[in-house]
């Protein structure tokens, strides 16, 4: 009996691993929602706008620990790619405008800062746990997606599946 009930979890486990392994290996790609963007110096940003570019999208908040932890990250990968098309957006997700520009003043970032009020990006990738990363191909279509903070070597794997790679 017990032999049975362990056959038959080993043969459940491996049609759910088989089903996930078919979805994950899918060769068609995902295009990136429809959004329209616009950072706190006013440059404003589009599906179109974008075209031809890989796009890095932070999802992140003053308070989150690990964003704090990873802004210094992102910040060097905005400043090492940028000359090769890369755009990152750190969209800061549900505070105020006067909160948001406190804290650069007191943490400086190099990347193009965007709030939830002048983007519809936070509610598409449905943003409630922080950090989250995608990236965006210069074709459109999302390229990869990243929740909660990984390191250094998950974003530049991200970024790598796009063809950006540091020299």
């Amino acid at each position: 009996m017990q032999a049975r009930r362990s056959l038959r979890l080993a043969l459940l486990v491996a049609l759910v691993l088989a089903a996930a392994c078919a979805v994950a290996g899918s060769d068609d790609p995902e295009p990136a929602p429809r959004f329209r963007a616009k950072t706190l110096t006013g440059e404003s940003f589009t599906n179109d706008t974008i075209k031809g570019k890989v796009v890095l999208l932070q999802f992140w908040t003053t308070w989150c620990q690990y964003c704090r932890s990873e802004q210094s990250l992102v910040d060097q990968i905005n400043q090492e790619f940028s000359d090769k098309g890369l755009v990152v957006l750190a969209v800061d997700v549900g505070e105020s405008k006067k909160k948001v520009k406190k804290f650069l003043e007191e943490n400086p970032r190099s990347c193009r800062i965007v709030l939830t009020e002048d983007t519809n990006l936070a509610a598409m990738y449905a943003a409630t746990r922080y950090p989250i990363y995608v990236v965006i191909d210069r074709d459109g279509n999302i390229a990869g997606i990243q929740h909660g903070a990984a390191g250094e070597r998950a974003l530049r794997m991200m970024l790598r599946d796009t063809g950006l790679e540091a020299e």
